[in-house]
């Protein structure tokens, strides 16, 4: 969903070149593939936002795979990156980096300041290895490798399916199907309680792309070289429960909507501070319920396309 985002967006520029493998083409999990890729291929950035991703089940029931998979992809990409001589790279993490009791709104300080979200402790430690990686190739070779790090994402391209979706695309997909069989309940995973944040893909495209323009003198000017990621975030939270009311208004769905609480709510309220990346010059551009307008035409759009073929 980012990578596709970011290359539509680089596209519509002009500007670039936009070099892009398939996972049929390139196993990113492969060391000497990734590396022979790099020393074929001329490249002067590198967007890096492969990752394998999922909701609370899917990071509660394959962890090792999370963590796993999450430490080969950036490793492989970022050292292979670096031995090819690629000056500059943007390594894109998650909010889910930072303590489950920070202080909110979060400030990127928090990291390593209290323990993460159990459920997705292995996905949120491999995202703080690659900010690590990013940091200390900076500081032996001098390479210009930015981190950021976006609260939770929605929009074209999301992945619905039933038990490993993120909590946007799994609530589209449920609403939608009960709407189409006139069901009279709907059921939402936990109490409803927990606040989140949510950005607009293409926002953080954007946002990608602002950073990597901005020159390595103005870039490096504000930033720790111990703590140089930066956030980015929409700047306002919602509760799961009315989330869940806009989603299902959205759609359509007329039925009752039930929190499961015997389901994991995962972190109490997680909202970025995003003051330094605004700082910077960058804004988003959709309201959440226009962005989840548009994400619901995509997703029909999606479903018809599938049904012709």
């Amino acid at each position: 969903m980012v990578g596709s985002a970011i290359v539509k967006q680089l596209r519509s520029i002009g500007e670039h070149e936009v070099i892009t493998r398939e996972r049929q083409s390139l196993d990113l999990l492969d060391q000497s593939a990734v590396l022979h890729f790099f020393e074929s291929t001329k490249v002067d950035q590198v967007y890096l936002s492969a990752a394998k991703v999922g909701g609370i089940y899917a990071n509660n029931s394959y962890p090792a795979d999370f963590i796993y998979q999450n430490l080969m992809i950036q490793t492989n990409i970022i050292h292979g990156a670096h031995q090819s001589g690629v000056q500059q790279l943007l390594f894109l993490g998650s909010s889910c980096i930072y303590p489950k009791l920070a202080k909110q709104p979060i400030s990127e300080t928090a990291l390593l300041t209290g323990p993460v979200e159990a459920t997705n402790a292995p996905y949120a430690i491999a995202k703080i290895a690659g900010i690590s990686l990013c940091e200390s190739y900076n500081r032996q070779y001098d390479r210009d490798y930015r981190c950021v790090m976006p609260t939770n994402l929605y929009g074209p391209g999301d992945n619905y399916h039933p038990d490993n979706s993120h909590v946007i695309p799994g609530l589209i997909a449920r609403f939608h199907q009960a709407k189409i069989q006139d069901a009279a309940k709907v059921s939402v995973w936990g109490s409803g309680k927990p606040k989140r944040e949510f950005l607009h893909v293409d926002d953080l495209a954007s946002a990608c792309i602002h950073v990597m323009a901005i020159k390595k003198s103005e870039w490096t000017k504000n930033r720790d070289p111990m703590c140089s990621h930066i956030n980015i975030g929409y700047g306002s939270d919602i509760s799961i429960a009315d989330l869940a009311t806009l989603v299902s208004k959205i759609i359509g769905f007329k039925g009752e909507i039930v929190f499961d609480s015997s389901k994991p709510d995962g972190t109490p309220r997680k909202i970025l501070d995003s003051s330094k990346m605004l700082d910077l010059g960058w804004t988003p551009k959709y309201t959440l319920e226009d962005g989840l307008v548009h994400t619901y035409q995509a997703y029909k759009h999606e479903l018809a396309t599938e049904r012709s073929v």
